[in-house]
């Protein structure tokens, strides 16, 4: 099955709403083996939506429009498929019982105008939106199914869950995909590449590897397709044997995992506790730490010692040290990583100072250059790291580059 996305909106053109439906609706079509041949935002205008329609490309099963269906008067996508599907306007009366039970939920009346969201054309299926007045539209027209749905994304969300993803599902379903994500953190996806290019060789035809590259972490995702599911899932699971083995020292994890969740579970086992001092990274590394439920049991607090005065007076890094040596050194890494685990009384703790740009760099320290200590029971690692000059890619590579570190220190 192949579909097509297009999400309507102005807003998304010019930059106002980042167009999130997309990559969910990508990822959830992916994972039951339906191909997304491309994505389009267009203007919410008719002839926009009508040329969209008219430009599928012919392989196209499934066509899946996002937003313009709200009650006022710029939101012209159920207009213009009615226009373009034909049919007449029709009261839907679990439409609009479902709009009187939202407003009552909120302790008021639907205007006209809400309850006129009922109003759906006879040539399509109405998909009740048990989240939102308005309600999706199924159309089909020469063996292509045209789903509109409101641009909302827990919207969406939700009509896709109650009917698209079943039915998607129940249409292919001896079809079998399997999806096997490996994680990696510290090198780039060309030397991977390079370092698992024998095994990538060997693939066969049915299994597939891509690398998902992002500021600190590279994904591996091996898909194998085929109707024998037992053979598929064997066949997966051994060349993602290979590629752990051959990266074993970049691999921190699989699947969903996320690092800063398998590091409270080490801290958990291990009884720990965990406190930062930032300095470049401003807080996101403690920001990722919380990101965890639950991280309140060994996360104890973190000081974002920006100025040097801060450093001085909270962290107990000497004066002379930051005029002999700067503020991106070894020296006052190290003294902020021990200061903050002796002034919050943690087990562990991570510290970064560096220069995150795009100014503030010399010769000797360019922009990029970013110091990282993390301290421990068995003392304190340190480490000078040159990360680019994009700042806030050099902001995520230095907090998840940290937070490696410390996932291998308590692995030992």
């Amino acid at each position: 099955m192949f579909a097509e996305i297009i999400t309507i909106g102005d807003e998304i053109l010019v930059g106002q709403t980042l167009d999130t439906n997309s990559a969910w609706m990508g990822e959830k079509l992916n994972d039951l083996g339906v191909e997304v041949l491309q994505v389009r935002s267009i203007r919410d205008v008719d002839t926009a939506i009508i040329h969209a329609l008219d430009s599928l490309d012919p392989r196209t099963g499934l066509v899946l429009v996002t937003g313009g269906l709200g009650p006022t008067k710029d939101d012209l996508t159920k207009y213009t498929l009615h226009q373009y599907f034909g049919g007449e306007w029709i009261r839907v009366p679990e439409a609009e019982d479902n709009v009187k039970r939202l407003f009552k939920a909120l302790g008021r009346e639907p205007q006209q105008v809400n309850l006129d969201q009922a109003l759906l054309p006879t040539s399509c299926k109405p998909l009740i939106n048990k989240m939102g007045t308005a309600s999706g539209m199924w159309f089909d027209k020469n063996g292509v199914a045209v789903i509109s749905m409101p641009g909302v994304p827990y919207e969406m969300k939700s009509l896709m869950n109650d009917y698209v993803l079943p039915w998607a599902s129940e249409q292919l379903k001896d079809q079998n995909i399997i999806h096997h994500t490996l994680l990696t953190q510290g090198q780039g996806e060309s030397i991977i590449a390079e370092r698992i290019s024998q095994i990538e060789d060997s693939l066969p035809t049915e299994i597939s590897l891509a690398y998902l590259p992002s500021p600190g972490l590279v994904k591996l995702r091996l898909t194998g397709r085929g109707s024998n599911r037992s053979q598929l899932e064997a066949a997966v699971s051994q060349y993602a044997t290979q590629i752990k083995d051959e990266l074993k020292d970049i691999l921190f994890g699989e699947k969903a995992d996320r690092l800063e969740q398998l590091i409270g579970i080490q801290l958990k086992n291990n009884g720990a506790t965990l406190s930062t001092a930032e300095s470049c990274t401003g807080g996101y590394i403690a920001s990722k730490i919380t990101s965890v439920p639950g991280s309140s049991e060994y996360f104890l607090g973190s000081i974002v010692a920006y100025e040097n005065s801060i450093k001085e007076k909270w962290l107990g890094v000497s004066p002379e040290i930051i005029a002999q040596k700067g503020a991106v050194s070894e020296e006052v890494v190290v003294a902020m990583a021990e200061g903050v685990a002796s002034k919050m009384r943690t087990t562990y703790s991570i510290a970064t100072s560096g220069i995150a740009g795009p100014e503030g760099g010399s010769a000797e320290k360019p922009v990029g250059t970013v110091w990282i200590a993390v301290h421990g029971p068995s003392g304190t690692w340190s480490q000078k790291f040159q990360f680019g000059s994009h700042r806030e890619r050099n902001i995520k590579k230095s907090g998840l580059m940290a937070l490696d570190i410390l996932r291998k220190m308590l692995a030992k």
